[in-house]
């Protein structure tokens, strides 16, 4: 048992501990992604499919996270029935379970969606920077691609959804216009999003988000994957301490880029996108 004089000094630590972790709060703007690589590929979702598999052998060389997680995903997906309706293609079904497999066993890191958005967010800064140092072309492909098959199959509808988010606090102003500029997941479940943080809560009506639980490794997190080209009108922001709830209603789509791989090589020197 600790000496009584200890008890004090315990709990100044335990208070110093909570000081120190509401001081490390990441403060983040919230804003149009300008860097993030948003392409749709509007008009040329054969073509991209027609060049995939050239494209995805060189990948899966360059980016052992990516071949790693696709594998494991393509064996999981597998183990449940290689089931692929209603998405179009198996590769489809394989990049969504890949994305949403929140803990692999191939890596004691970050998880690849991690990794991915990050990527996603960055890409986008310039052709070049996308060419030559996003090697997830892949993966942004599919994940593209399924949700507008999805999208299709289910009906163009709005959904209100949430996303809980822990350590970060986004600095957003009330009636601008935004995106999250990456794949962002959140749940038509509110206590399912609170578990992964409540330091900011987003209640988001997205129109381009799709319902994809019957194709996630999760499907009991009811999950609703927004695409980065979706903008948003900030229509409230609270903050009560230091927790903060913004709702978000779709505001259409915005893409700086569109069937970027197939438009070629350029002269090899960043341009602005």
């Amino acid at each position: 048992w600790p000496l009584p004089t200890m008890v004090p000094l315990a709990q100044t630590l335990a208070l110093l501990a909570m000081t120190t972790a509401t001081a490390v709060m990441d403060e983040v703007p919230m804003d149009m992604a300008p860097n993030s690589f948003d392409d749709q590929y509007w008009g040329c979702r054969d073509k991209m499919t027609a060049a995939l598999p050239a494209l995805h052998r060189s990948e899966l060389q360059q980016n052992s996270l990516f071949a790693q997680a696709w594998a494991q995903a393509r064996a999981e997906w597998q183990k449940r029935g290689s089931r692929v309706s209603p998405l179009s293609s198996s590769d489809q079904a394989i990049a969504l379970m890949a994305y949403t497999m929140d803990k692999p066993a191939y890596t004691v890191t970050t998880p690849l969606f991690e990794t991915f958005n990050t990527a996603v967010r960055e890409a986008g800064y310039s052709r070049w920077q996308y060419r030559n140092k996003f090697h997830f072309k892949v993966l942004h492909f599919l994940l593209t691609d399924a949700l507008a098959t999805l999208r299709d199959t289910q009906g163009k509808r709005c959904r209100d959804v949430f996303r809980g988010v822990s350590g970060k606090q986004f600095n957003v102003t009330y009636g601008k216009k935004v995106r999250f500029g990456q794949f962002t997941s959140t749940s038509l479940n509110k206590t399912v999003s609170e578990g992964y943080g409540t330091d900011t809560l987003f209640q988001v009506t997205t129109c381009y988000g799709v319902d994809i639980q019957h194709v996630s490794f999760n499907p009991r997190e009811q999950e609703v994957l927004i695409p980065p080209f979706e903008t948003f009108k900030v229509t409230k922001v609270t903050q009560d301490g230091d927790k903060t709830r913004i709702w978000l209603h779709s505001n259409g789509t915005y893409s700086n880029y569109n069937c970027e791989w197939l438009r070629g090589d350029s002269m090899g020197t960043p341009s602005e996108g």
